[in-house]
């Protein structure tokens, strides 16, 4: 979803600053301006004094902006937050038994996980991406089913075989994991 919002939100900042760039730089070539439009001409100041001033006497104006300008920034700020933060794991800690600990790389649990889970009977495709903290990992697993196979005997091939393994071999308490199946898209069979 996140995903979404970030190129909805750029799409939607881009066009608005096209457009309002391309207005003011076509009225800055003397190009005939619209009535309602700010600018009429290439010497025209952004706002006059009687629009600054305007709203000045307003009790209201001041704290309207004010919020307005705060729910903007709080939305902006989220929105970098979101966007920066890492969707991927790096590194699983793993506990060696004598008070040291290990790290192994997080891309390459992932590869051993969807490797095994490539392998299950009819599984076309198996992608995994881990989640969560260091000491506490989770998977996030996508199958791509053949047609014939059970998505149930799929989930427990895939549970009881590639996660199972993943866990006990990295020294981990628990793998919580949440997996999406799919299909894969074939013809209608002919039949003679």
């Amino acid at each position: 979803m996140l995903r979404t919002v970030n190129r909805v939100l750029t799409a939607l900042a881009g066009l608005v600053l096209l457009a309002l760039g391309g207005a003011v730089l076509a009225v800055g070539f003397d190009a005939p301006a619209p009535s309602w439009w700010v600018h009429q001409g290439p010497h025209d100041v952004l706002l006059s004094n009687a629009e600054r001033t305007r709203w000045r006497e307003a009790g209201w104006w001041w704290p309207v902006v004010i919020a307005g300008l705060a729910v903007l920034l709080l939305l902006a700020l989220w929105w970098l937050v979101a966007v920066v933060r890492r969707r991927r794991l790096t590194e699983v800690l793993v506990d060696t038994g004598d008070g040291e600990g290990a790290t192994l790389r997080g891309r390459a649990l992932e590869d051993v996980v969807a490797g095994e889970a490539d392998r299950v009977d009819g599984v076309e495709r198996a992608g995994v991406r881990l989640t969560g903290r260091r000491d506490a990992p989770a998977a996030r697993v996508r199958l791509l089913l053949a047609p014939h196979v059970d998505p149930g005997t799929a989930l427990h091939d895939l549970t009881t075989r590639a996660l199972s393994h993943a866990r006990d071999s990295a020294n981990l308490a628990s793998l919580p994991a949440e997996v999406q199946l799919r299909g894969v898209k074939h013809g209608a069979e002919r039949v003679n």
